[in-house]
């Protein structure tokens, strides 16, 4: 009995449709998912509340005025750069990580001021910050 080579190609199982959809779906799934940023400092932010809670320890508080100036428990920072933040942080803080940071800045600071600030508070490893705010009037 002689097999024909046409009968043997029938049997081939042509993979070009099924490879072409699992690309399909790879792309699909790539195109739709997104992708979680971790950020590096985790800030809490204050609950607005009419009572002010108060506090036990001592709080490191950094104000920035309303033209990018910083003060570090009320003793101004000379020339708003990293290098002289940190150093006011370090004088007051030491080794105190733990200590709790209020952020208080004008509502019409420019932003990189808001953003330097946390970033030497997350370099330096503070992780209790947050940022100070008032009570709406409007309800």
């Amino acid at each position: 009995m002689k097999i024909s080579s046409s009968e043997s190609e029938r049997r081939n199982l042509n993979l070009t449709p099924l490879i072409d959809v699992v690309f399909l779906l790879l792309i699909f799934f790539m195109v739709s998912t997104t992708f979680e940023k971790q950020s590096k400092l985790k800030i809490e932010l204050p609950e607005a509340s009419a009572d002010a809670v108060a506090s036990v320890q001592e709080d490191l508080v950094i104000s920035i005025s309303k033209n990018g100036a910083f003060y570090v428990n009320n003793n101004e920072v000379p020339n708003a750069q990293t290098a002289n933040l940190t150093k006011a942080l370090r004088a007051i803080a030491k080794d105190d990580r733990d200590m709790p940071v209020i952020l208080k800045a004008d509502a019409n600071v420019a932003h990189k001021h808001v953003v330097l600030a946390m970033d030497v508070l997350g370099n330096m490893g503070f992780s209790a910050v947050s940022m100070a705010t008032t009570k709406s009037t409007q309800q």
